[in-house]
């Protein structure tokens, strides 16, 4: 599979939103909102400061010589600033692969692309993502690229 990443723009907002609601009830059975989903895809899309959106494109030539391009994945950044280390960890947030996809390479390539911006961004300290603790994939997957249990429990409070 032939995969090219490129960052989101306002075309894409519709099906990243879709992926959004599918990732959310798959992993924790949450049914989203869906003008609220896309609302806060658009804004994040549109403003940098608030997050980037990746997406994984694969690419396949098609009658030898036009090439076509389908979207199989994405992932989105947002930024925490560390006083402890002077600068900002990237957080990697709204993982989604369709089915048809997955066990593919899409995530890593993903993955491997943010990592190395974030290498090549000064100011950058590290990467962090959360996942529920009972996705024993999931941790497998990102515990191959590299990452460990930071030692920490995530609580909230939402409202």
């Amino acid at each position: 599979m032939t995969l090219r990443i490129r960052e989101a723009h306002a075309a894409d907002v519709e099906l990243l939103a879709q992926w959004a609601q599918a990732m959310a009830w798959e992993t924790e059975h949450k049914k989203l909102d869906p003008q609220t989903i896309h609302a806060g895809v658009a804004a994040g899309v549109a403003d940098p400061a608030k997050a980037r959106y990746f997406i994984a494109m694969h690419e396949a030539t098609v009658a030898g010589h036009e090439t076509i391009a389908e979207p199989v994945g994405t992932l989105m950044l947002t930024r925490e600033w560390s006083d402890w280390r002077n600068g900002d960890w990237w957080w990697i947030q709204s993982v989604y692969v369709p089915e048809s996809h997955r066990r593919q390479g899409v995530f890593a390539a993903l993955y491997r692309h943010v990592e190395q911006l974030a290498r090549d961004t000064d100011g950058v300290v590290g990467l962090r993502l959360y996942v529920e603790r009972d996705n024993a994939v999931a941790h497998r997957t990102y515990e191959a690229l590299g990452m460990k249990d930071a030692g920490y429990d995530l609580l909230e409070a939402e409202f």
